[in-house]
Parts: C-alpha cells; sequence; structure tokens
C-alpha cells in the first residue's frame, strides 16, 4: 500500500522509512466522518450557522427537500437540499410531524467469498452491488405516528459496492411453511430487520453501519434471499463478522421472534428506525415460522 501512495504522490520513501511530502498537513485531508469525502453541511438559513453535517451517502435519506431534521432535541425543516455544493438549509419549525423517507433498494451479488450450510438454508459472503434512490417521504404524526400524506421525490440513484452476508430459503422450506407468496416476501422482510436489529450483539457495530434487502426471488440466486450488508463503500468488516457467527446469530434472531412478548411487531423484533417502506409488509408470525424451518428443520403448517 505504501508503495501505491508512492506512486500516487501521497508519500514519499526514504532511508528511513515513508514521509508525507507536501507542504499541508496530512490530517486535513483525512475524513473522520466516514470516506465519502467532503461531508454536506446543515446551515442554519437565518443565521447561517452550521448546525451539523451528515456524510454525503447518506444525505439524500437525512435533509431531502421537506425533511424534518432533528439536533440536539431542536426540530428543524429542511427548505433547500443542494447536494453540489453539499449544503442544506434548514429553518427551526415544529410542525407536528416527523418524516420517514422511502426508498428503494437493489442488490446484485457480483461475487461469493465464502458460503456454508446452516440447517437447511446456505448463508453466504461476498460482494455485492448496492443501488439505492429515495423516491418519497412520508409525514407521521409526531404523537400518534399516523401517517399523513406521502410526497414524491426525485432524487439520483446512489450506487455503491460493498460486502455482504445472506442466506436463501428454499422452495420446499417455503412450502413446508404454507406461506403464500405475499406472506413469504413479508416474513423475509421482517427476519431481515430482526436480524439488522440483533447483529450488533456479534459485531463491533450499531445498526445504522449496516443495512439490509430482501427479495422474494432474487435474480441472482432465483430464491427468496435475505442480504445483510455493510453501510460502508468497500465494506467494513461487519457482515463477514456477521458470517463467521451466522449460528449463534440468527439463533438469537430465531429466538427475539419467538420470545418477544408484542402481538404483531414491535421495535424490540420487527420495527426498524430505518425502513425504506416505513415498516409495511411485515408478518412476525411467518418470519418465526419460516426461520424456525430453516434453521431447526421441518415445520409445521
Amino acid at each position: 500500500m505504501c508503495e501505491q501512495l508512492c506512486a500516487a504522490g501521497l508519500l514519499r520513501r526514504r532511508a528511513t522509512g515513508w514521509y508525507w511530502p507536501r507542504p499541508e498537513r496530512a490530517v486535513d485531508a483525512i475524513d473522520l466522518r466516514g470516506t465519502g469525502g467532503k461531508p454536506l453541511d446543515i446551515i442554519e438559513e437565518d443565521s447561517g450557522r452550521v448546525i451539523g453535517q451528515v456524510d454525503m451517502a447518506a444525505a439524500d435519506h437525512s435533509v431531502y427537500p421537506g425533511a424534518v431534521y432533528l439536533h440536539q432535541g431542536e426540530q428543524f425543516l429542511v427548505d433547500a437540499y443542494h447536494p453540489e455544493r453539499r449544503e442544506a438549509l434548514v429553518n427551526r419549525r415544529r410542525p407536528g410531524y416527523f418524516t420517514q423517507p422511502r426508498t428503494i433498494i437493489e442488490a446484485r451479488i457480483l461475487h461469493e467469498d465464502a458460503h456454508k450450510s446452516l440447517g437447511r438454508t446456505t448463508v453466504c459472503t461476498g460482494d455485492i452491488d448496492l443501488t439505492t434512490q429515495v423516491t418519497g417521504y412520508l409525514r407521521r404524526d409526531e404523537v400518534t405516528t399516523q401517517v399523513w400524506d406521502e410526497n414524491p421525490l426525485e432524487l439520483p440513484v446512489q450506487r455503491m459496492g460493498t460486502k455482504a452476508v445472506w442466506w436463501t430459503v428454499p422452495e420446499d422450506v417455503a412450502a413446508e411453511v404454507g406461506l403464500s407468496a405475499i406472506k413469504l416476501a413479508n416474513a423475509a422482510h421482517a427476519m431481515e430487520h430482526t436480524a439488522i436489529g440483533l447483529l450488533p450483539g456479534f459485531a463491533p457495530c450499531d445498526r445504522w453501519d449496516i443495512g439490509g434487502v430482501s427479495m422474494m426471488v432474487h435474480p441472482d440466486t432465483e430464491l427468496c434471499t435475505i442480504i445483510v450488508h455493510d453501510g460502508q463503500a468497500g465494506g467494513s468488516g461487519f457482515a463477514r463478522a456477521g458470517y463467521e457467527c451466522a449460528e449463534a446469530w440468527l439463533a438469537a434472531t430465531l429466538q427475539r421472534l419467538q420470545t418477544c412478548s408484542c402481538l404483531a411487531g414491535c421495535p424490540a423484533c420487527i420495527v426498524s428506525p430505518k425502513c425504506g417502506n416505513g415498516n409495511q409488509h411485515l408478518d412476525k408470525d411467518a418470519a418465526t415460522r419460516l426461520l424456525a424451518a430453516l434453521l431447526e428443520g421441518p415445520a409445521q403448517r
């Protein structure tokens, strides 16, 4: 790596080692908040002060036009979003609602690094090509969380190569559990949420460091597939950690689904604060039966 940095002019080799060759400080070129370059500034329009920053990779999901941005307990409404200038203009308001982005996510499997059998499923890890697009946002009542309305947005598609762990649902398992196509998709979605929420118990991460996508029929596996991926371009090691401890991780996921005292789903099990579909199309009971069948053998209808 040092030789490559020398070839790029970022280091210079001398007899005693490698050295920074430029007059400016090396630290000024390093983004401590991530590897996506200079972050986007969130600017209070009336005062001109910068109240916060957000990585460009996350900006479309948090400071899109019309978003309610929360900073140190204060609510700000995003009035203008200029990603090309790396700034969002906000004003302090309390509109009586909070916002939740609606996102389309697709993940193509590029390369499989490793795989192993677990119960009646196969767990894999490798490279994926992830595309995301924020297509709109929901306004939800800040007290009841009831949806007021949905507002469309026209934001570009974002693309990122990263690492992921994924597992599939064989057709015979889905048939034994007795799930329709819709219930199978809802079960996979719920299983994905619960697994993401529990991975921080097995890998040194936060649920906001990872993401996921589930598909009833994935074009690359031709099976129902649940994918959990690193949120950093190139990968950050969390998905690989999930693969290494898949037995304990998915067993804990099943235990959470089986023992959570809620009736149909809550933030402790299948409800996610970052769901791109607004936590719609989830089925806790179907997810429990499906994961039990995958890990423990034939399931009862």
